[in-house]
């Protein structure tokens, strides 16, 4: 793969002077945006989004046996994405793909140090890896996230610290973590949410105090006081 980056006609090498040539023509206030969004920001903003659809999926009057479920796919969420980096660690020393600043001239390079190898990028695996799980948990913040996954990957290359098919990988690879281990994760982390759940002291993790006792488990003292009298009254007959 490397051999295929130093060719000047590979259309993969074509495709990251054009983004990354928009480095050059852009100012420099938007190139430090840019640096910023792409090697922290996105990250911040997926994990505020992950816990802004935790807030709201809480909040839920569902049964103590849903919450659970939909708690544990969120919890998911961050763990597909370490899954997919470790996974990405033997990859990467089986590759072994220069940065493509090393290779070719003339780039933008907008983050300095980066001396690891490009192939398969961190950034674009945890950010589509999280931004996929989170619409196995939730489709409305799925999407949102897998924008955020898209944008990343874009300012990656913007930044002339990834090759356009470093990302593309990146994305196959949190993409595969997310959705191929996530029955196992449900499968695990459910019964582990359900218990949870039934603490006093750490239940409302699950679902919120507010809403507790709502769901379908729910059972309203009085209707059940009458339905212990009515059956009495049955077997007196």
């Amino acid at each position: 793969m490397a051999g295929l980056a130093a060719s000047g006609s590979n259309p993969d090498v074509d495709l990251l002077y054009d983004i990354n040539g928009l480095a050059k023509q852009a100012p420099h206030w938007l190139d430090r945006i840019v640096e910023f969004v792409g090697e922290y920001g996105l990250l911040l903003a997926m994990v505020l989004l992950v816990v802004w659809c935790w807030w709201t999926v809480r909040r839920r009057p569902v049964s103590a046996e849903e919450a659970a479920s939909s708690v544990a796919a969120l919890v998911w969420v961050p763990l597909a994405a370490a899954v997919a980096v470790l996974v990405n660690v033997p990859i990467r020393g089986f590759v072994e793909r220069p940065r493509p600043f090393l290779d070719h001239q003339g780039l933008e390079v907008l983050v300095s140090g980066k001396t690891d190898y490009s192939f398969v990028s961190d950034h674009a695996t945890i950010t589509m890896g999280m931004g996929v799980a989170l619409f196995v948990a939730n489709r409305r913040f799925g999407l949102v996230g897998i924008g955020l996954g898209l944008v990343e990957g874009f300012c990656r290359v913007y930044m002339g610290v990834h090759y356009p098919t470093d990302v593309i990988g990146g994305f196959a690879l949190g993409t595969a973590v997310a959705l191929l281990l996530s029955p196992l994760a449900s499968m695990l982390l459910t019964p582990v949410l359900k218990a949870v759940e039934g603490t006093a002291w750490l239940g409302w993790v699950v679902r919120a105090r507010s809403v507790r006792g709502t769901g379908e488990d729910a059972v309203v003292p009085r209707a059940r006081v009458e339905a212990v009298s009515a059956e009495e009254r049955d077997l007196a007959a």
